[in-house]
């Protein structure tokens, strides 16, 4: 099986931490150079960074808010000046702002819909101006499952993560015929530092309502990422693959 990323350029946003993080180190590990986006938090990029270069990668941090337009252009630019192409687009970047429907402000809807998903459409749409041209690249989009079950108190975050769904599919279709694949990931509960921040009562409630009777790691959402990005996965576009343990079976 084919997973040498040797010579092919990765963009993960939200690189610094958690998924993210996971995501760089293996795509690096596995002979890619990546350059690592972040909003806000330089100090865990540039850990990110140094953890890869010490293994004997390559990488780089960016900072860009993924929201905003002129940000996504300044990004590219950057990346594109540095290495002249994108061959692996990982839209991993994303935020919650958790409240009930009828407590949740205009504001907190519109900045997890901003991030989420708008992030997703601006970042594969300059991606894709460089991929089109080269007939060839993959992108993975990070969704979740409550973009499938939903979840009390996540409206928003459910509606983004739904949406990138849609948006996977429409954009597979468009864009196939020029060797681009475009695939989703919906990861159920992962060991990070949203979930460590679970009451016991809960996470022992969570626990019982998942086969595999554990959280997942970072680790198995970048394995799986890693595997999309390779040449083994070139047949493969349009679909959502869904890394919960069981927590969702359809």
């Amino acid at each position: 099986m084919q997973l040498d990323l040797s010579n092919q350029i990765a963009l993960v946003t939200g690189g610094g931490r958690g998924i993210g993080q996971a995501i760089a180190t293996t795509l690096a590990a596995a002979g890619a150079t990546v350059v690592i986006n972040y909003r806000g938090n330089a100090e865990a990029a540039t850990a990110t960074v140094e953890t890869i270069t010490a293994q004997g990668g390559q990488a780089q941090a960016i900072q860009a808010d993924v929201s905003g337009p002129a940000d996504v252009e300044r990004l590219f630019a950057a990346l594109l000046a540095q290495y002249g192409q994108l061959d692996i687009l990982v839209n991993n970047a994303g935020i919650t702002r958790d409240m009930l429907l009828l407590r949740m402000s205009d504001e907190d809807f519109d900045a997890v819909l901003h991030t989420n998903l708008r992030g997703v459409f601006l970042c594969t749409r300059a991606a894709l101006r460089t991929m089109t041209r080269r007939r060839s690249g993959r992108i993975i989009n990070i969704a979740s499952v409550v973009g499938i079950m939903g979840n009390a108190g996540q409206a928003n975050y459910a509606a983004a993560k739904a949406g990138i769904l849609g948006f996977t599919r429409a954009t597979a279709r468009e864009i196939g015929s020029r060797n681009i694949t475009v695939n989703a990931i919906a990861p159920g509960y992962i060991e990070t530092e949203m979930t460590a921040a679970i009451r016991p009562e809960a996470r022992q409630a969570l626990l019982a309502s998942i086969p595999l009777g554990r959280l997942g790691t970072p680790a198995d959402v970048a394995a799986l990422v890693c595997f999309l990005a390779a040449p083994a996965a070139s047949y493969i576009t349009g679909q959502t693959f869904v890394v919960d343990g069981g927590l969702v079976m359809s």
